[in-house]
This record gives structure tokens, C-alpha cells and sequence, in this order.
């Protein structure tokens, strides 16, 4: 688009306007005057039809019951007079209904026209045509309808009178706009000429930066107050170009210290900045330590209560044991003695073997409970890969904690095929679920009677293993959600939490086993987690006949 196109000029713009608008007006007041003109003439050349039809029908009456046409045809040319008439018919009627053609009268110089028998219904009313006014008028006798009369006018002089109206109009107009456009112009001249004179100083002060220049004054207010107010903005421009010179020389003389200060200051953050960065790798390694420590302290936790639990069975093995070698006193004496009966050898042997049974069971309780923690604590504290089944590896997670849940009336179901056999790291996974577990425990069932946990196991395809973790606890607050895997995080804050589970957790899983964790419920009540990680799927026969 051109700058033509796209600016517009106050000298174009004020004679477009003020030409608009006469235009508009002068051919509004025209239109309506010669509106008003012309439909007063054709109302006066429409009146005067009718008042010679009336007056033609009048004077037929007495003719056409006496059936005298020739009378009727002088009286008719008598119409000559009126100038307008081109043409008049006398019908009458007969007594069949019938028109029949009684008198007529033609002007001279004009064709007659043939009779309006079929246009009588129509012409009652006055028809205005291009060329012509046309009128049929009953003519009545003792109020009965005996003929009609038809009227033909010329419309030439309603033409005539229009087109010349139309000419004056249009003339009138031209000139009209002629003296509006030379005073427009005039006008113009005297408001744009102070606009251009500003215009021309403003572009000479922008090239020359010379701001003592000022406006002149004019002899229209509103530009003085324009001019005023430029000037008003040079005195302003003056004096904060004198205020930034100022500026700039204090700033020349406070340049030469900056840089001093610029040195001593980077000096001192670097110091600052190499203290932080120490601070910064004590807080990580403490971190780091923290997070041990309540790995150590999970596994610590778990030894006393496999430790617990191992004594109850051993304490009843040596019970028995301890009993076995009594009666088994017993019986020597009696056999030395020579006293020996088929009784007691018979109490005896029932009661060996009931206490052989005794500590049969109760060393393998205690065997199994041993090996189930010797594989958490092995995995625990092993970051290599390994091949197992998950639903067996959550049974020897569940084994470990049996002896701090036990006394617990929340349960704990896990939904997982038995044929899910995968490689992978199990101290991290063991680490993760015995986390989640307790914290459901402490947290999300603290003041309930009795809490469920869910855990769904299932491999989204062989390269990834999918863990849904639920519980229907209280939850974790909206004030705590979006930062629960951050350090630190608990809702236990001087009772006993460190606020690093969670963290643990995060870290075994993002960095332990390549995977991604997140919360999916939005509700208050409860918390599901989703874990994801990479696995590497095996086939549970080949594993059965490697094993």
C-alpha cells in the first residue's frame, strides 16, 4: 500500500469533508423541492381532469335521455378550451346492460382512440400514464347509472414542467457548489497555512535539534493553544537537555571510581559465590547421608523385627528340645534301674514324637523367616540385576513385615500374576514397596480402625512393568501434594518424620530403575501412585528349568 493510501492531507480532508456535506445537503433540500413541485402539479392536472369529467357528465344527463348526440358533440367542443384535453368519449347505457357509443370529441391534431367499453371498472379511478391522464365517470340520473363519460388528458406539460424543473434544479445545484467549493478553498487556505507553518518548524527542529525555535501565533485559538502548548514541550525539552548534560558529567566524573568498586565488588562474589557452592556440596552430601541413614534405618527396623519374630520359634524349638532330653533322662534311669515299662517307653515315644514335630515346625518357621529376610536384606543392599517373580518377591516383602504389621488390623492384597517373571533390580523395587507400605501404615491409617491397601502389578508390554499403588487412607493434603517427593516433605514434622520416604522413593525409581512415579488421584480421601519403569520380561519355563 502507497503513503497516499495510507495518510490523508487536512487540506483534501477538509475540502472532502465540508464539499461532502454541502452536496449532501443541497441535494436533499433539491429533491424534496422538486418532489413537492412536481406532485402539486400532477395533483392540480389530476384535479382539473376530474372537475371536466364531472361537469361533461352533469351537462349529459338531459342528452342522452333525450338521445340528442349532436347536441352532446357540440357541447363536447367546447373542450377545446381546455388546452389539456387530447380526447373525450359519451357512453350509454342500454337497457340489455350494453355500452353503446353516443358522442365523442378528438383535438384537433390528435387520432381519436377507440372506446373503453372494457376499461370501465378500471377507470373509475384516475390512471396516470407515461404520456396521459385517463378518467371514466358514471353519469347519473335520478341516481341510476344511464351512461359514462371518458376523459384523455395530455401529460406533456407534467413532462415538460419536470424536466425543466429537473435543469433548473441541477444548474442551481452546480452553482451552489461551484461558490461552496471556492470558498471551501479560501477557508482552507487559512487553517492549513499556520498547520504547515508548525508542520515545517517541527521537521526543521527534528533535523537541526536547535529547541530554541518557538511557534508563532495565529489568528485561530485553537492552533494558538496547539502553538502554546509546542512550546511549552521546547521550554520542557530545553531544560531536560540541559539536566542530562549535568547528568552526563557526573557521570563522567563518577566513571572513574566505578570500575574500582566494580572490581572490589566481583571480588567479593566470587568469594561469596565459591562459599556458596561449598555449602551447596555439604547440603547434597548430608542429603545423601540422610537418605542412607533411613535406608539403613528401614533395614534396621526390619532386622529387630525378623530378630523378634526368629525368637518365638526358637524359643519353642528349645522348649521342646529341653523337654525331650528330660524325658529322655527319665527313661535311662528307668531302663539302669532296670524298672523300664512298655507304658512309659510307649509315653515317651508319643511324647518324643509331639516335641520332634514341635521343633520341626518351628525351625522351619524360623528358617523360612531367616531366608526371607537374608534375600530383602541381600536385595536391599545389591543394585544388580536379577531374575525373579514379582508375586513371590512381594510375598518375602510382605514375610519381612509381617513382624510390624502383624498387630495391625489393615489389609494388604496384591494383585499380580503368578507367571510374571522379570529382570531387574529387586533392592530398589523391595525398597519402594516397603517404603509405600509403612507410610501408608503411619500416616495414611493414623486414627483408623481398619485400612486397605491395593497393589496391581502388570506388564504394559515386555519391556514395561506397570505398579498401581492404592490405599484408602486420609490422603495427602492439597498444601503437600505437589511437593510430596521433595526432602524434607512430612506430615510428621517433630514427631518422629524425617520427611525423606517419598524422597527415597522418588530417587530409587527415577535414578535406581530408569522409571517415573506420580500421583493420580485428585481426591482428598486416599492416594494412588503410578510406577512405571523398564523391565526386561522372562518366560517362566525356561526360568523353572535354569533354577
Amino acid at each position: 500500500m502507497s503513503s497516499s493510501q495510507r495518510q490523508l492531507s487536512i487540506k483534501s480532508l477538509f475540502v472532502w469533508v465540508v464539499m461532502a456535506i454541502t452536496t449532501l445537503a443541497l441535494v436533499f433540500v433539491s429533491s424534496i423541492s422538486l418532489y413537492n413541485h412536481l406532485s402539486g402539479y400532477k395533483e392540480d392536472t389530476a384535479a382539473k381532469v376530474e372537475q371536466v369529467a364531472e361537469f361533461i357528465s352533469r351537462i349529459a344527463v338531459s342528452e342522452l335521455k333525450e338521445g340528442n348526440n349532436f347536441a352532446m358533440e357540440d357541447v363536447l367542443s367546447n373542450l377545446s378550451v381546455v388546452g389539456i384535453v387530447e380526447n373525450a368519449h359519451i357512453y350509454r347505457l342500454l337497457d340489455n346492460g350494453e355500452l353503446e357509443f353516443f358522442a365523442s370529441y378528438n383535438k384537433t391534431g390528435y387520432a381519436p382512440v377507440r372506446a373503453m367499453f372494457d376499461q370501465v371498472a378500471k377507470l373509475q379511478s384516475l390512471r396516470i400514464n407515461v404520456n396521459s391522464f385517463e378518467l371514466i365517470r358514471p353519469i347519473r340520473a335520478d341516481r341510476e347509472v344511464i351512461g359514462y363519460t371518458y376523459i384523455r388528458a395530455s401529460a406533456k406539460n407534467l413532462h415538460h414542467i419536470t424536466v425543466n424543473a429537473i435543469s433548473i434544479t441541477v444548474a442551481i445545484l452546480v452553482i451552489t457548489l461551484l461558490v461552496c467549493l471556492l470558498l471551501t478553498l479560501r477557508l482552507q487556505r487559512s487553517v492549513t497555512r499556520p498547520i504547515q507553518k508548525l508542520i515545517t518548524l517541527v521537521q526543521r527542529i527534528t533535523l537541526q535539534k536547535n529547541y530554541s525555535a518557538r511557534a508563532e501565533p495565529t489568528n485561530i485559538k485553537e492552533l494558538d493553544i496547539l502553538g502554546d502548548a509546542f512550546n511549552d514541550m521546547l521550554d520542557k525539552i530545553q531544560e531536560y537537555m540541559q539536566a542530562q548534560a549535568e547528568a552526563e558529567e557526573e557521570h563522567r566524573r563518577l566513571h572513574a571510581s566505578l570500575e574500582e568498586k566494580v572490581i572490589q565488588r566481583t571480588t567479593a562474589l566470587k568469594e561469596a559465590n565459591q562459599e556458596l557452592i561449598q555449602t551447596l556440596e555439604k547440603l547434597h552430601q548430608f542429603q545423601r547421608q540422610l537418605v542412607q541413614n533411613e535406608k539403613m534405618a528401614s533395614l534396621g527396623d526390619m532386622v529387630a523385627g525378623v530378630a523378634h519374630e526368629v525368637n518365638t520359634p526358637i524359643g519353642l524349638g528349645v522348649t521342646a528340645s529341653t523337654m525331650m532330653l528330660d524325658r529322655l533322662t527319665t527313661l535311662e534311669k528307668a531302663f539302669e534301674s532296670k524298672t523300664l515299662k512298655a507304658s512309659t517307653l510307649s509315653k515317651f515315644i508319643s511324647e518324643g514324637q509331639e516335641n520332634l514335630n514341635i521343633i520341626y515346625r518351628n525351625l522351619n518357621r524360623a528358617a523360612e523367616l531367616i531366608s526371607s529376610f537374608k534375600q530383602v536384606a541381600v536385595d536391599q543392599s545389591s543394585e544388580d540385576s536379577r531374575i525373579f517373580s514379582f508375586s513371590q518377591l512381594m510375598d518375602e516383602i510382605l514375610l519381612s513385615l509381617r513382624p510390624r504389621l502383624k498387630k495391625l488390623p489393615h489389609d494388604i492384597l496384591v494383585h499380580c500374576d503368578e507367571s510374571i517373571y522379570i529382570k531387574s533390580k529387586a533392592g530398589p523395587i523391595n525398597q519402594i514397596m516397603i517404603n509405600l507400605i509403612m507410610n501408608s501404615v503411619i500416616h495414611g491409617f493414623e486414627f483408623m480402625e481398619k485400612g486397605q491397601i491395593d497393589i496391581f502389578v502388570e506388564l504394559v508390554n515386555d519391556e514395561k512393568l506397570k505398579i498401581t499403588y492404592k490405599d484408602n487412607g486420609k490422603g495427602i493434603p492439597e498444601h503437600l501434594r505437589k511437593r510430596i517427593f521433595d526432602p524434607f516433605v512430612t506430615t510428621k514434622r517433630g514427631q518422629g518424620g524425617s520427611g525423606l520416604g517419598m524422597h527415597l522413593v522418588y530417587n530409587l525409581i527415577t535414578q535406581g530403575l530408569n522409571g517415573a512415579i506420580s500421583i493420580t488421584n485428585e481426591d482428598e480421601l486416599g492416594v494412588e501412585f503410578l510406577i512405571i519403569f523398564p523391565v526386561e520380561k522372562v518366560d517362566a519355563s525356561q526360568f523353572a528349568r535354569s533354577s
